[in-house]
């Protein structure tokens, strides 16, 4: 089926072959005349009627295909024209029908669409086969490799302008040395640490800036500056890689450093904790003693062994034992004896003397 974009393309081509077939009619017409009635008289039956019309014919087919233009709605139209001041009409031609003059305009179309140019290390990735990301020096000597895309467009009412500044080069032209030109100079204002942190969002915005205004200049309109990726020299990588194995050990040690402090101070509230309670208890226990002195003597006698022979009792505190609690296994009597005045500190008192067994008796401890 036959777009409006088409049309003129087709009448341009029947306008093309009416011509070839007005050409071989009239060759024939002019043989067959020369042949029957000689030169001159077919010389004059050019000038005649069946030859006459159709010619009329071919150039009106010709003046159709040559005067109808029509302009996609993606597209606009810059005319060239002969009697136009500068050789160019001054405003383009935008989507739909229009007519020109034959033979004396012509009409160049250009894409309004949005366009992308990019430039990649990869192989076919970019516009451009091979390796074409954009070699750049920092302030501080270091080289890295960026690779980035342009959207762009041609500008409607600046179309004529591209065309006499650019004509269809604007690609190779403008876009890419453009684009590349200002890269590398906006990438040495900024040092390597820079472009590799949180400052890349403000070279990104810089490049977007001074990029839109070069291509508003020249008929174009920029919608966006992608900084894609950015590869560093193999010996800037490997300083990165070592400093960040570095930052990581030092986060570890700081942490293990961090827990060891945390466990210490835990372990020091707990011993702190414990002795506190001691305390708490030991001022517990003075308070009951000093109610009750009796106490640590009971307290004292309950943890004698059950074989002792011999038993010191403060003379402050007179007690009264049982007699079968007293003896040992052989029936032999424990004495005890008051400590003032009778036993250093090395002398205990050992009885000489088995006593009898008396159920009934008692022993009596006392002071003398």
């Amino acid at each position: 089926m036959t777009t409006f974009r088409d049309l003129d393309y087709f009448l341009q081509i029947a306008g093309i072959i009416a011509a070839g077939f007005l050409v071989f009619h009239v060759v024939i017409f002019f043989i067959r005349n020369l042949w029957r009635e000689g030169i001159l008289t077919a010389i004059v039956r050019l000038f005649s009627f069946p030859v006459v019309i159709p010619l009329i014919i071919v150039l009106i087919i010709n003046m159709l295909a040559f005067s109808v233009v029509f302009i996609r709605p993606n597209e606009v139209g810059v005319v060239v024209s002969f009697p136009s001041v500068g050789g160019v009409r001054p405003q383009p031609l935008t989507g739909g029908f229009h007519l020109v003059m034959p033979f004396v305009e012509r009409v160049t179309r250009y894409p309004i669409a949005w366009q992308t140019y990019t430039m990649a290390s990869s192989y076919d990735e970019g516009d451009e086969l091979g390796d074409d990301s954009i070699r750049a020096r920092t302030s501080d000597g270091q080289e890295v490799l960026l690779n980035c895309s342009v959207i762009f467009r041609v500008a409607r009412q600046q179309a004529v302008l591209l065309h006499v500044e650019w004509q269809d080069r604007y690609r190779q032209e403008f876009v890419r040395p453009m684009t590349r030109a200002l890269v590398r100079r906006q990438v040495s204002q900024f040092t390597v640490e820079e472009v590799n942190s949180s400052s890349r969002r403000d070279l990104e915005a810089d490049l977007d800036r001074r990029l839109r205004e070069e291509f508003a200049d020249n008929g174009l309109v920029l919608d966006a500056f992608l900084l894609r990726d950015i590869t560093f020299s193999p010996e800037y990588a490997a300083a990165i890689e070592s400093k960040q194995v570095a930052l990581e050990a030092q986060i570890q040690a700081d942490y293990e450093a961090e827990r060891m402090r945390r466990l210490a101070r835990g372990q020091a509230d707990a011993i702190l904790i414990e002795a506190q309670g001691r305390a708490e208890a030991l001022s517990l226990i003075g308070g009951v003693i000093s109610e009750n002195r009796d106490l640590l003597t009971y307290r004292y006698i309950e943890k004698l062994a059950e074989d002792i022979r011999v038993m010191l009792v403060p003379t402050e505190a007179p007690l009264i034992l049982p007699l079968d609690g007293m003896l040992g296994q052989t029936g032999t009597l424990t004495e005890t004896a008051p400590l003032d005045g009778l036993l250093d500190d090395t002398d205990t008192i050992t009885p000489t003397q088995p006593l009898e067994e008396d159920p009934d008796a008692e022993t009596a401890v006392g002071n003398n």
